[in-house]
């Protein structure tokens, strides 16, 4: 299916900015495109949370001018690209996806906003997440449903959810999510994007905390590597980050010949991986081995009591917030979340501390195994997309959350790990691969998965002409 109307909101960053700079193509007729896209879609998607169309198209012909007049800010002025609503924007809300009266308001952008700003992106809105974040869904007490770009009737995936919706309807090519479990390579998988959380600090965030990171949602692997290009730059608000060498942010794909892969079939927790999954991860893992690589695999390293404390850790955390709230604002927070945090209220204090720790647990087990490796390969999430209703792949908010055993070690670690898109199951929905490396790798790493985009054949990857 062709999107005659649309067809400039699903060009790539790179063809924008090629187009920009020999005068066949403006940011205002990019963004008129971008908008129809959006009014096409977003009533069954439900991906933005703010999203001005006057502002866009200021923004869109601010930058046409900048052009006109070889002032252009950078490569990348007038791209159309969202933020995650958490993202902060100067001036405007952060409801964090609950129905709570007054959300507060940023009273200055993020780091990772300034960065889009400085390089002249045109911002279409900020995306919608679910109830503070922890969910795997797009289900919210503020936003209802967001819906996934691929099939609405399957889960976006979250917390990134409207980020992930965005970047598979064509709201743009460039998106940011957020990312403390997988919330940003789980759309990823569920959506058949390149979807990378980054070494930990390597974007910066102004409000950091352990295992948090923002990172790009892409239809494309060179996509990604263009963002992190424009915010993977140092900022004194994250007080938390290391310093790192200067990346190279290149294009050149990367052949794993020489490197030295793992392979991790089993987290040690969690779900079982679905069979059709396990099948199309052997195959990508194959692809490794017939470019060079040495590959083997990589037994389970991060055991079920290890998750389960980390998990009882957030739900402790999560219930300070609730534990404010009157009985009136309770019950604007969603039912799942009210049940599933409350959950952490009861452990004791040495219960909580211990629980704490697992997140240190997790990332000394994760860094030990995973270090004698160039790579370690895995499924993103051991299940494919379920039912866009369902707030999680598991539906009982006393259990553990099964499903991200693959994912929240490289939070915990602060390891890169990416999910790029490595089959389609026979119903349909998507599998993503994830490809993991050293902390400070994220040049690397993307070039790599960038190699792993030219060989996994036709029929491991999304035609974008023919979403709805």
């Amino acid at each position: 299916m062709s999107h005659p109307t649309t067809e400039y909101a699903f060009l790539d960053a790179g063809t924008l900015a090629e187009r920009y700079a020999a005068g066949t193509l403006t940011p205002t007729e990019v963004a008129e495109h971008v908008l129809a896209r959006v009014a096409e879609r977003e009533p069954e998607l439900n991906a933005l949370y703010l999203h001005e169309p006057d502002e866009v198209r200021a923004d869109a012909a601010a930058s046409t001018a900048r052009w006109a007049a070889g002032e252009q800010l950078s490569p990348f002025d007038g791209v159309p690209g969202t933020v995650k609503e958490n993202v902060a924007r100067a001036g405007r809300p952060k409801p964090s996806g609950t129905a709570l009266p007054n959300p507060p308001i940023a009273a200055a952008n993020a780091p990772t906003t300034d960065r889009l700003l400085e390089a002249g992106v045109v911002i279409v809105g900020s995306t919608t997440m679910p109830d503070w974040g922890m969910l795997s869904s797009g289900v919210s007490s503020l936003h209802g449903i967001t819906r996934g770009g691929l099939n609405p009737a399957h889960t976006s995936g979250g917390s990134s959810a409207g980020a992930g919706a965005a970047a598979a309807a064509g709201y743009g090519p460039l998106h940011i999510g957020t990312d403390i479990g997988g919330s940003i390579r789980l759309p990823g998988t569920w959506q058949g994007l390149t979807a990378l959380k980054p070494s930990e600090g390597l974007i910066p965030l102004d409000v950091p905390y352990t295992g948090r990171a923002a990172g790009p949602l892409t239809r494309t692997a060179a996509d990604s590597i263009r963002l992190m290009s424009i915010v993977a730059k140092p900022d004194v608000r994250d007080y938390l980050t290391r310093e790192y060498r200067e990346m190279d942010w290149s294009l050149t794909p990367l052949a794993p010949a020489g490197l030295r892969v793992a392979i991790q079939l089993d987290a040690g927790s969690g779900l079982e991986v679905e069979p059709e999954t396990l099948a199309i991860i052997e195959r990508a893992a194959s692809l490794f081995a017939d470019a060079g690589a040495t590959v083997e695999p990589l037994a389970p390293f991060v055991g079920a009591e290890v998750l389960d404390g980390l998990v009882n850790f957030w739900r402790s955390r999560s219930y300070a917030d609730l534990e404010l709230l009157s009985e009136a604002e309770r019950a604007l927070v969603l039912p799942f979340i009210v049940d599933w945090c409350s959950a952490g209220k009861d452990f004791t204090a040495a219960e909580t501390v211990r629980n704490r720790n697992c997140s240190d647990e997790m990332a000394r087990l994760t860094r030990l195994a995973t270090a004698p490796y160039d790579l370690v390969l895995s499924p993103v999430t051991p299940v494919a997309a379920f039912p866009a209703e369902d707030p999680m792949p598991i539906t009982d908010p006393l259990a553990t959350m099964g499903h991200i055993s693959f994912t929240v070690p490289y939070n915990m670690s602060g390891q890169p790990a990416v999910s790029i898109g490595a089959g389609i199951q026979a119903d349909g929905r998507t599998v993503g691969l994830q490809i993991a490396g050293p902390i400070g790798s994220d040049d690397r790493l993307m070039r790599v998965a960038h190699w792993f985009e030219t060989v996994r054949g036709a029929g491991a990857e999304v035609d974008w002409n023919a979403i709805p």
